[in-house]
């Protein structure tokens, strides 16, 4: 029977360790210069090597020409505490799921007082440290505080916030992390010519995406595809279909169908998905990963495949195509869409329909910003692909003569002459101060001028706001809401109402917002001022003077 792969390409040196330099360079650092701690937490996802950097470290501080970071070899302990190695007396491992026990741990402390038998230091590594009880775990308190010279601990786990803080600030915490796919993907290229099997292009990839970062189940994966391999070796579609993914065939499809705004062959492309066995949710999150490739194409430059270097050089040419024809903003909804769907579909009973219903909405945009992009985006596409028809066009006779059409800036000199002159407000221009009284008189001439440079600014002032004081530098203006206010500001507003009140009155002033509940929705009108002048309507009495509106009062 053969080893696995995880445990035949089980590292015995810091540098066989792959993706984890954070936590071996400093390691390697303290066992160079003989700063070695009584205590080690070792942290992080499952299969990330915190064990066998745990055996690792026994066995750089066991060697006889140690404490080093690269064991001999040669001596008896490196011997020893090889991968796969027979192990030794002095380093002991126990499962804390099994040996969590207040006795397992009086047991241990009872030991540790004993002294190693042919090595430098009696090494207790103690996996899943998390799974140790409150009483085991306060019964080791004071020997891991304060161990014998020769006694040394290393935990190991994946909850460190399991373990109690008491345990966790007497030693050295080394987090450990899940290994980027460019590292594994080279790491289990070399093993799979180590062992001498061919592997189809793709398939590495796949065993990346499955074991999401772990090497030990990446390594699980290949061991398997590798076990079951044909005279071919390990084809891509053997792969497909023992991990489960969607074929990247039918996920072409179902993006060639969305680019051309295709709902049949969409609706076919979910079909075959379906008669083929596929699980609908799997298709969904394997189109949403795709769709996550072509966002990034789309978004960065063509000559940066560094983001996506998974991928084969022909597919990556395939996604670019693919996200120029879609549009990030087409992209950017639709997966917004299957995200919701995904959530849509745990637990669902027709999950099929669900992801018919995603697919509809992605043939239909609506309305906001971003699908008014993808609109705009459809449009551009299409009009492409428009010619005028000069057979459409009316028939042109002999009796009328074409008479020689006329530039275009006469044309629009003439329409400005013609143009009747707006009655504008009276404006008050003054080259001196100005007192509150009369630019709160000002206020609808202001809100005039406003209007016409920005609307928005307009609707945030028109019936939400106030002129609450005046002063040398500054005009505060008071508005219903802190919403309000902050559309205010947000939209460099105040620079607006200030060209505004400069046009109106001829005195610039800096203009402050403040939030003031007490201004009135509908009506702005102050008890210093008329409210019979024509000049002083505001809400409901504006609307109607302006609008030719009568307001229509609740009977009781």
């Amino acid at each position: 029977m053969s080893l696995a792969l995880y445990r035949k390409y089980r590292p015995s040196i810091f540098a066989d360790v792959i993706g984890q330099e954070h936590v071996t360079t400093p390691l390697s650092n303290a066992l160079e210069s003989g700063k070695i701690h009584h205590a080690y937490l070792f942290s992080g996802p499952r299969g990330c090597g915190k064990t066998s950097s745990a055996r690792i470290m026994a066995r750089s501080l066991n060697c006889e020409k140690g404490p080093t970071p690269n064991p001999c070899g040669i001596c008896q302990s490196c011997k020893d505490l090889v991968a796969n190695g027979p192990g030794s007396l002095d380093v002991i491992e126990l499962d804390a799921a099994t040996h969590g026990l207040v006795d397992d741990a009086r047991d241990l402390r009872d030991k540790a007082f004993f002294a190693p038998v042919s090595s430098r230091y009696k090494i207790y590594i103690i996996d899943e440290a998390h799974q140790l009880g409150p009483g085991a775990a306060n019964a080791l308190l004071k020997v891991v505080e304060e161990p014998p010279a020769h006694v040394l601990f290393i935990f190991a786990t994946t909850e460190p916030d399991k373990l109690i803080s008491t345990i966790r600030s007497r030693t050295h915490h080394y987090p450990f992390r899940l290994v980027p796919p460019a590292i594994l993907n080279s790491h289990l290229e070399k093993i799979c010519a180590s062992e001498g099997i061919k592997v189809a292009k793709g398939v590495i990839s796949l065993v990346v995406r499955a074991s999401g970062g772990s090497v030990r189940d990446s390594l699980s994966i290949l061991g398997q595809l590798l076990a079951g391999a044909g005279s071919d070796g390990v084809t891509y579609e053997i792969a497909v279909a023992l991990l489960g993914y969607t074929d990247s065939a039918l996920i072409d499809e179902a993006l060639d169908a969305i680019a051309a705004q295709d709902s049949a062959s969409l609706f076919t492309t979910i079909d075959r998905v379906i008669e083929s066995g596929q699980d609908p949710k799997r298709f969904a999150s394997d189109l949403l990963e795709r769709m996550r490739d072509l966002i990034i194409v789309g978004a960065s430059d063509e000559n940066n495949s560094a983001i996506l270097i998974s991928l084969a050089t022909d597919q990556l040419d395939r996604i670019r195509t693919q996200a120029k024809l879609i549009g990030i903003a087409t992209l950017i909804r639709s997966a917004d869409l299957i995200a919701q769907g995904l959530t849509q579909m745990r637990g669902a009973t027709p999950p099929r329909l669900i992801l018919e219903l995603i697919c509809g909405q992605m043939m239909l945009p609506t309305g906001d910003n971003v699908n008014i992009t993808a609109r705009i985006e459809k449009l551009e596409k299409s009009s492409s692909l428009i010619t005028p028809s000069i057979s459409a066009a009316p028939a042109v006779t002999q009796s009328a003569p074409i008479k020689e059409a006329k530039p275009v800036k006469e044309v629009v000199d003439k329409v400005v002459e013609s143009k009747p002159i707006e009655n504008k407000p009276v404006q008050h221009k003054s080259s001196g101060s100005i007192d509150i009284t009369s630019l709160r008189r000002m206020w609808p001439q202001v809100i005039d001028s406003v209007k016409g440079k920005r609307r928005l600014t307009w609707s945030l002032l028109a019936t939400s706001a106030q002129i609450l004081s005046l002063d040398d530098e500054n005009i505060t203006i008071g508005i219903v809401n802190s919403g309000a206010k902050d559309s205010f500001v947000r939209s460099e507003s105040d620079l607006i109402l200030s060209d505004a009140f400069e046009e109106v009155t001829g005195v610039r002033r800096k203009i402050l917002a403040t939030v003031d509940s007490s201004v009135a929705t509908t009506t702005m009108t102050r008890a210093d001022e008329d409210p019979g002048d024509k000049d002083m309507l505001s809400g409901a009495d504006l609307l109607a003077s302006k609008l030719g509106a009568k307001v229509i009062k609740e009977s009781n």
